[in-house]
């Protein structure tokens, strides 16, 4: 999820389907990924209904609410990720090395990410947000990982691509978390991300989809995990 509460997220929001703007097709033989960037007409039909803007501005409102009780992490995540912050890659075969580590020591939640293979304005961009900078992406998983409770993200298969003007890599994953709020909301989302890479092979896209649509992400942080199934 590449941040859906970063600061004043209503200036980001463009997006209502869980569709990436990259669209993802299987070379012959089923080896390798294409992709291709959505039209500018298409980008004018996925506008941000007002209904979700609300809703990802509330959730922004609602972590910065509780995130007081939360500080004492903050320290040890900057330590963590400075520590991180030297990994460069010679190929993209390095890209993909650097990425599954990354996702081995499970970056999302706990928000140790390998800030040096991406882009200073990188484009993140998932089902409710799209910004620019990798650091306000890591501000945004400061804001979030204080508040992940027996969390989890499982890398499910991660692949080099290629298109004609393009080299990516794509990782398929499940996240799995609650939230340290009172009601302890289930967080479940089976999703992608392609990571598009610049001829210095630095990440310059950063972009996610989902199994579920935004509003039913956004719905899950205020549905009561008591009484849900066991996923």
């Amino acid at each position: 999820m590449a941040g859906i509460c970063g600061p004043n997220p209503i200036l980001h929001l463009h997006r209502t389907t869980t569709q990436s703007p990259l669209n993802l097709q299987r070379v012959h033989g089923g080896a390798r990924w294409c992709c291709c960037s959505v039209s500018p007409e298409n980008e004018n039909k996925t506008r941000t209904p007002p209904l979700l803007r609300l809703a990802v501005s509330g959730v922004t409102e609602l972590l910065r609410l509780f995130s007081s009780s939360a500080q004492g992490n903050r320290a040890d995540y900057q330590l963590k990720t400075e520590d991180r912050d030297e990994n460069s890659a010679s190929d993209i075969d390095d890209v993909l090395r650097i990425l599954k580590a990354d996702y081995e020591n499970a970056y999302f939640v706990t928000g140790n990410f390998s800030s040096s293979i991406y882009a200073e304005d990188c484009l993140f961009e998932d089902p409710t947000i799209r910004f620019r900078g990798k650091e306000l992406y890591s501000r945004n998983l400061k804001l979030l990982v204080p508040f992940f409770d027996s969390p989890s993200i499982r890398l499910q298969k991660i692949e080099k691509g290629a298109n004609m003007e393009t080299d990516f890599v794509a990782a398929t994953w499940r996240l799995r978390t609650y939230l340290k709020l009172p009601w302890r909301p289930l967080i479940s989302v089976n999703g992608s991300t392609i990571y598009e890479l610049d001829e210095k092979l630095k990440i310059v896209r950063h972009s996610e989809s989902w199994d579920v649509t935004a509003l039913e992400a956004i719905g899950q942080i205020f549905t009561p995990s008591i009484g849900r199934p066991n996923e």
